[in-house]
């Protein structure tokens, strides 16, 4: 079909992956949660940006380099690793500033309330960036993606917008419930702080270990 094999085995990988969860969904959630739906969708719209990306690479054959010269995928996978860490610790210190600041006269309260976290600040650019440095991703669309394409198909490029067509209509789905998700968490924090920064320090944490797993994993893990 379009060049195209196993399409609804392609379907149910792809639904099986996006409800792993990773970096990107996590973000996701929290930006929902801490600054809004219109947000959320902003780092939203992040994570797509940088799935096409990688699908462009896919299907030009940009991204095999990585597999051709493994020091170049050593490289990314540290520099994601170094930044997903360092987005959980920003995250981490945000929460903490805020709780120091529970005691102080209501007007700076508010002010401080205010500020995004430092973490989740930026989060079209952010989404993007963790998107496009997670060796996961690249390796879905590396090993997993380009193998549904049938091979002497006249017009290859039909058959990959249709596969990213899907990945990205269930990545929509997926990361709308998320936000929508995050919506109600956010009503929940502002009647508790104390909740409020116990969340977001475990999301930086999170992000802290996401880090610490993709530097210590093996390549092919």
């Amino acid at each position: 079909m379009l060049g195209i094999t196993d399409f609804w085995t392609y379907v149910l990988g792809v639904v099986a992956i996006i409800l792993l969860p990773g970096p990107n969904s996590i973000f996701v959630l929290s930006v929902g949660a801490q600054r809004g739906i219109r947000a959320g969708y902003q780092a939203a719209g992040g994570v797509f940006l940088g799935d096409a990306v990688l699908m462009i690479l896919s299907a030009t054959g940009v991204a095999s380099l990585l597999g051709t010269y493994p020091a170049l995928f050593l490289v990314l996978k540290y520099a994601g690793a170094a930044y997903l860490g360092w987005v959980g610790v920003n995250i981490i210190r945000s929460a903490w500033k805020r709780w120091r600041h529970r005691a102080e006269p209501a007007a700076a309260e508010l002010t401080v309330a205010e500020e995004p976290a430092a973490g989740l600040q930026r989060p079209f650019r952010r989404a993007a960036v963790i998107s496009l440095l997670n060796p996961k991703a690249i390796l879905f669309f590396v090993s997993f993606f380009i193998q549904f394409v049938e091979p002497g198909y006249p017009h290859p490029a039909l058959s990959f917008l249709i596969l990213g067509a899907v990945v990205q209509f269930f990545s929509g789905l997926y990361l709308t419930a998320l936000i929508f998700g995050g919506r109600y968490l956010a009503g929940q924090f502002r009647q508790r702080r104390g909740l409020a920064t116990g969340a977001s320090t475990a999301v930086g944490a999170l992000f802290v270990g996401f880090g610490v797993k993709l530097a210590t994993a093996g390549v092919g893990s």
